[in-house]
């Protein structure tokens, strides 16, 4: 369900109450039962990822369509936490203790998410690079029959194919970078715009700049709220960080990044929190596919890249022994791979363009709350100095 619709009726309840003049013991009520419908839209959500109803189509674990999916749930997840911080009757409560220091750590995880949505723009590029060099190897191979050059010129693409998607972790994505990235964007010229007018958030990463690390950091001090904050604004802030962290998590390990040893290692989500659970679920399998893989590359967990890399290599040991015209049951075997391979060149050919413009709408959206979240801090801190 699209991002804008999900979290429709939520938000319209919220500005309703905000209109509405009501008492102060009232107002905490309505605050901690919608504090607890986040919760259970967070769970809802996160549930029907790892385990779709029986009426909804299923996606493969990381692949494009799930991803798209995953942003989906962050986009609604943000807007009614926002909602919810934003559109009381005093949004200058976040600007006091206990929130204020909460409020502060978020915003630093925020400047880190932002940095990682570059990286896995540019990792979204390099998958398309693959993308367009397996099509070449379907083109030499699709034709019938296979003659001695084709299978050669398929073979070379296939090579390439190969190579990168096994790059070296610590070359990073562009071994001629040495920038660092800068979140914020730039003004970039024609050469830096993609199909559609899409143009990259960012410089390129400098070559010691490192995802898991990234991702390391933003989940520090990540402390589940105890006692009195509990049940407060504390609690929606809390959440809101782990989805933050859950979900560049899993596009980093989705998409190639730059230096991601170590990221099998799960940040730690206390299984006694109920809107959790799924979430929980979700990081073992992610690992375990981690584990399982061993992937040491740049080519990340994507479903159409591992699937892209075991068809490539089945093609490769067929174009390495072919002589023409080939054995029927070898031709016919190779055929079948190079007609799926085709079909995820397909998909990726239309689902990579929408997930960036989908990772492009997290990015402005985490901007635009960061700047809300420091302008009411700015001002709940003038008038602290007023009242005083």
């Amino acid at each position: 369900m699209p991002a804008t619709e999900c979290q429709s009726s939520f938000l319209g309840r919220l500005s309703i109450r905000r209109n509405q003049v009501i008492t102060m013991d009232g107002n905490h009520d309505q605050e901690l039962e919608d504090l607890e419908l986040f919760q259970k839209h967070v769970s809802d959500r996160f549930s029907e990822l790892l385990s779709p109803p029986d009426d909804v189509p299923v996606d493969a674990l990381l692949s494009i369509s799930w991803l798209r999916k995953l942003l989906d749930i962050f986009l609604c997840c943000e807007a009614e936490f926002k909602a919810i911080l934003m559109m009381g009757d005093d949004p200058s409560q976040i600007s006091k203790p206990p929130v204020d220091r909460f409020i502060l750590e978020f915003l630093d995880r925020a400047v880190k998410a932002l940095d990682l949505c570059n990286a896995v723009t540019n990792g979204v590029e390099s998958i398309r690079h693959c993308q367009k060099v397996a099509e070449i190897a379907v083109l030499a191979l699709d034709r019938k029959p296979v003659g001695d050059g084709q299978a050669r010129r398929a073979k070379k693409a296939l090579n390439s194919l190969m190579s990168a998607m096994n790059l070296d972790a610590k070359e990073g994505s562009n071994t001629k970078t040495t920038e660092r990235s800068w979140s914020f964007g730039r003004r970039g010229s024609n050469k830096d715009r993609l199909p559609g007018h899409f143009r990259l958030l960012s410089w390129q990463v400098a070559k010691n700049w490192s995802a898991a690390k990234q991702i390391q950091a933003m989940a520090t001090n990540l402390v589940v709220p105890r006692g009195a904050e509990a049940s407060g604004l504390v609690c929606p802030v809390y959440i809101m960080s782990v989805v933050m962290v859950f979900v560049m998590w899993a596009l980093v390990a989705a998409i190639p990044c730059q230096e991601r040893t170590g990221l099998a290692t799960h940040f730690p989500v206390p299984k006694q929190l109920s809107w959790a659970h799924s979430m929980i679920g979700l990081q073992e399998k992610i690992g375990d596919e981690w584990k399982k893989k061993e992937k040491k590359g740049m080519a990340g967990l994507l479903e159409e890249m591992q699937k892209m890399e075991k068809l490539g290599q089945s093609l490769i040991e067929f174009t390495d022994s072919f002589q023409f015209p080939g054995e029927t049951e070898k031709v016919e075997e190779a055929a079948a791979h190079v007609a799926e391979l085709a079909e995820t060149c397909r998909r990726m050919e239309e689902g990579l363009l929408p997930l960036q413009m989908q990772i492009r709408e997290v990015f402005h959206r985490i901007v635009r709350t960061r700047t809300e979240f420091l302008h009411v801090l700015d001002q709940g801190g003038k008038s602290s100095v007023l009242l005083v």
